[in-house]
């Protein structure tokens, strides 16, 4: 059976799978990153991951994966293979597909972002199914962005496309990593929320859930906190959509955990924003933690598409999460 290997690497885990020409996920497999073992101890643990799914392919499938699709973190050379920068897990210039591809034999390997894989998967597999453009948004530690554009994902000139964490939303204010104050991740994160909620209800352990649970009762601390991060993720998002014009804009992350109690007055307050802008419609994603590793998946299969014309295009309404 002719099947690809997935693999998304994150700051903590990894998750992995077998992937079928018609989307189904034949294997799974999750193992610890490793990061306190150092960058060389996570670049071979990578390799070794895919390696024994490449075997376990020839074993339970009896053929080799076609191909291999890997999503990292940090800044990604898309183009060139390269995982340019990764401060969480503290590597630099590793040539990762050319590393898998003398690992597994010389199979194709794609290499892609996070978050722009994620949103790949979510554009054709999940929320966004159907849409001709679409913006995915994960509100976690920080907040990223993935461009839809007919089936694909945008990377930019340079690779940094999506970054709509570091529109500046609230001039002069907070101080960002990235060097800039007042970006939209220090206001309306997962992590900013629990910061402000920490503070605002006196316990240094409690987190945005509990500033979601301490809404959905009515306390007016709470609704304030969460009133300020959603007015800002509003002022990101219509400065987004005046310059994309999606028909779709999904919302994914912890934060988007909260359902309702962050939709309804995100919703709302967008509404209230725009002017001559088209309200595109504004949805929860759909996959989960699999939106990574379905979306390396369709990387793989996308590379084989551009070297072998026999290679079908995969039927999304098929697809088995």
């Amino acid at each position: 059976m002719k099947h690809v290997i997935a693999l998304d690497v994150g700051g903590t885990g990894m998750k992995a799978a077998l992937v079928g020409a018609d989307g189904e996920l034949l294997h799974q497999a999750r193992r610890p990153t490793g990061r306190e073992r150092g960058p060389d101890a996570v670049v071979e643990g990578i390799l070794g991951f895919a390696a024994e799914l490449h075997a376990h392919g020839i074993r339970a499938h009896g053929e080799p994966a076609s191909a291999a699709g890997v999503a990292v973190p940090g800044i990604v050379d898309e183009a060139e293979g390269v995982a340019a920068y990764a401060a969480n897990l503290g590597w630099r210039d590793v040539p990762l597909r050319a590393l898998l591809a003398e690992r597994l034999g010389g199979v194709p390997v794609a290499l892609g972002h996070d978050v722009r894989t994620g949103g790949l998967a979510e554009g054709r597999l999940g929320a966004g199914r159907g849409a001709d453009r679409f913006l995915f948004v994960p509100l976690g530690t920080g907040i990223a962005g993935a461009i839809g554009i007919d089936g694909k994902v945008e990377a930019g000139a340079h690779g940094f496309a999506g970054e709509i964490g570091h529109i500046v939303v609230r001039p002069g204010g907070a101080e960002c990593p990235c060097g800039q104050r007042g970006c939209l991740e220090r206001f309306a994160s997962a992590s900013a929320v629990s910061r402000a909620w920490a503070e605002a209800s006196g316990d240094p352990d409690a987190d945005a859930a509990d500033c979601a649970q301490a809404v959905a009762s009515g306390d007016e601390r709470a609704l304030r906190v969460w009133q300020e991060a959603v007015d800002a993720l509003a002022d990101g998002l219509v400065t987004a959509l005046t310059l994309l014009d999606p028909r779709t804009v999904i919302i994914g992350g912890g934060l988007a955990e909260a359902g309702e109690t962050l939709f309804t007055p995100l919703r709302e307050a967008v509404r209230r924003r725009v002017t001559f802008q088209k309200l595109p419609s504004l949805v929860p994603a759909t996959l989960g933690d699999t939106a990574g590793c379905l979306g390396a998946g369709l990387l793989a299969w996308d590379l084989l598409k551009t070297t072998d014309p026999s290679v079908g295009t995969t039927d999304p309404s098929e697809v088995t999460t």
